[in-house]
């Protein structure tokens, strides 16, 4: 049974940093594009970032690239997200998800596994 599970969410004032965990089990993230999306109160989950498999290709919405970096590490079979300067409009409820397409994608629908989500507030 794959399982992702998200952590490291929780209350942060605007401009600090938090950095998101994703543990997976189940399968080996070294075969898998790996994805961060988000989904704020009241709009549609969207993209976040994407790193390759072999982590040498990465992706970011431009509304967090230079803020935020995706990394991760195969011998944990974990992907992080860095956050850093964050604002209010980056409050939501964040989310990993894991495909194995032979090219990067932003398409939600192309994801084939996906965690429960961990919740990040701003405050301002």
């Amino acid at each position: 049974q794959v399982q992702l599970v998200e952590s490291g969410g929780g209350l942060v004032q605007a401009g600090g940093s938090l950095r998101l965990s994703c543990a997976a089990s189940g399968l080996m993230i070294s075969s898998y594009d790996m994805g961060w999306f988000r989904q704020a109160p009241g709009k549609e989950r969207e993209f976040v970032a994407a790193i390759k498999w072999s982590g040498g290709r990465l992706d970011y919405a431009d509304s967090v690239k230079g803020r935020f970096t995706i990394s991760r590490d195969n011998a944990k079979n974990t992907v992080y997200l860095q956050m850093n300067s964050l604002s209010t409009e980056d409050t939501a409820d964040y989310y990993c998800a894991a495909h194995r397409l032979p090219f990067m994608t932003r398409e939600r629908i192309q994801y084939a596994y996906w965690g429960q989500g961990t919740q990040v507030t701003v405050s301002s």
